[in-house]
């Protein structure tokens, strides 16, 4: 799987781009705030429609696209999947507020200039237009169809930071390989919405219990396979990360994936449940069959939410599930969130990063994009070389620097070579990359 071709019009700071992508590797050099990230961001976003950084569609837009007749930004790609060619093309078209009548504007009703009721600059509201190979798509039927890994800078924030991180994270892996995971996920967050909002009309007064039973057979139904998916896929990225893992802390240190429900998914047991043996550290943790672990996962999910209804329904909120749920990371039992070191933490998160590579290529039988932000200046040699190996071992692989003195003249000679500059791209030649190598 690799981008042949890039298309951006007001996408960030790139008012009109068109870019070949004619090799294997490709490195972006430039300084900072000139595009680097954005051209990442870019390709991150038309295979998962959705953006690392933005917390809006506007925030995407090119601001000089306001000045236009029909204000938007179009992304299109050209993607090689084995023997077939894909277009994928993402707009984003700015929305016009409705017009009101002369009959229903009052002293009272705010005019709608762009400014809120309070004199407040309101941000413009951008909608997503889908297209493959030129057909209308959801954004559910994009996801999967091309496969990415972002590493970035900020990855040590999977380990360190909060849950709804690595949340967020779970269910983005995911949706990129289980299309019914993304459409579950989908539904759980619209039931979980509605029957918090009955939870706290149940404290508030009194009202329909019938009602709550119908939204915890959905809640139920939706969250099961989502657990069940996630504790399957952490089991699989921890038997992928403990090899990784030694081999980037030379043998010292083998680290250990745990998904954490918020809930005991073996709960109540069954009559003939035995406590399992203590499982020997180096050896390869088991991967329930999901269908057995979600009928185990449903059952269990069903009887604890009927223990804490009342509790629930006390703080108008749902609290356990899914969203509710965690990742721990551990190294010789050590839970390295809480007191891993910051040189730990940040190979663990490189670990994951390389596990999901490896976990993306099994699920599809295909190499996922690379796309690599200005990550080689945090690593050591150890750790630069193992992920230079996985490098040479994709389809392809993009990256950024602000320093080429950061990789040496041999790789520098092997691969394409780009500068970017206020949102304009060229390509330096390797003999030039070669003599800057050794200023």
């Amino acid at each position: 799987m690799r981008i042949e071709h890039l298309s951006l019009t007001n996408f960030r700071n790139y008012t009109r781009l068109e870019l070949d992508f004619p090799g294997h590797t490709i490195l972006l050099q430039g300084d900072n705030a000139q595009g680097k990230t954005n051209l990442l961001e870019a390709i991150y976003y038309l295979a998962t429609t959705r953006s690392p950084y933005a917390g809006a569609e506007h925030e995407l837009v090119n601001w000089l696209a306001e000045n236009q007749d029909l204000p938007h930004a179009r992304l299109v790609a050209q993607v090689r999947k084995g023997d077939s060619l894909l277009r994928v093309e993402i707009t984003l078209l700015k929305t016009q507020p409705p017009r009101l009548s002369p009959s229903a504007l009052s002293p009272s009703t705010p005019l709608r200039t762009g400014l809120g009721t309070k004199g407040e600059t309101k941000a413009p509201r951008y909608r997503k237009h889908i297209k493959v190979n030129g057909v209308n798509k959801r954004a559910l039927d994009l996801i999967g169809q091309v496969n990415v890994v972002l590493f970035l800078p900020e990855d040590i924030d999977l380990v360190s930071g909060s849950p709804s991180g690595r949340r967020r994270y779970l269910d983005a892996t995911l949706c990129q390989i289980d299309p019914r995971y993304c459409r579950t996920l989908q539904k759980y967050n619209r039931v979980l919405s509605q029957r918090n909002h009955l939870l706290r009309t149940l404290r508030e007064r009194e009202g329909d219990l019938d009602q709550l039973l119908f939204w915890d057979r959905s809640l139920v139904e939706n969250g099961a396979y989502l657990v069940a998916r996630r504790q399957e896929v952490v089991g699989e990225l921890d038997r992928l990360a403990q090899a990784i893992h030694l081999e980037l802390t030379g043998q010292k240190e083998r680290l250990r994936l745990r998904y954490e429900p918020s809930f005991n998914p073996s709960w109540p047991p069954p009559p003939d449940y035995q406590l399992p043996l203590e499982l020997d550290p180096s050896s390869e943790p088991g991967i329930p069959q999901l269908e057995t672990n979600l009928d185990q996962v449903t059952e269990a999910f069903r009887a604890q939410l009927r223990e804490i209804r009342k509790r629930e329904i006390l703080q108008g909120m749902t609290l356990i599930g899914p969203h509710r749920d965690d990742m721990r990371f551990s190294v010789g039992g050590v839970d390295l969130t809480i007191y891993g070191s910051r040189g730990q933490q940040r190979t663990a998160a490189l670990t994951l990063r390389l596990a999901e590579v490896k976990l993306i290529a099994q699920e599809v039988g295909e190499q996922p994009i690379l796309l690599l932000d200005d990550v080689m200046s945090e690593l050591d040699d150890a750790r630069r070389g193992y992920l230079m190996r996985m490098i040479d071992g994709a389809q392809q692989a993009i990256l950024t620097t602000t320093d080429l003195r950061a990789y040496s003249a041999e790789f520098l000679a092997e691969v394409t070579l780009l500068r970017v500059k206020e949102g304009r791209i060229e390509e330096i030649v390797s003999e030039s990359a070669s003599r800057r190598v050794g200023e």
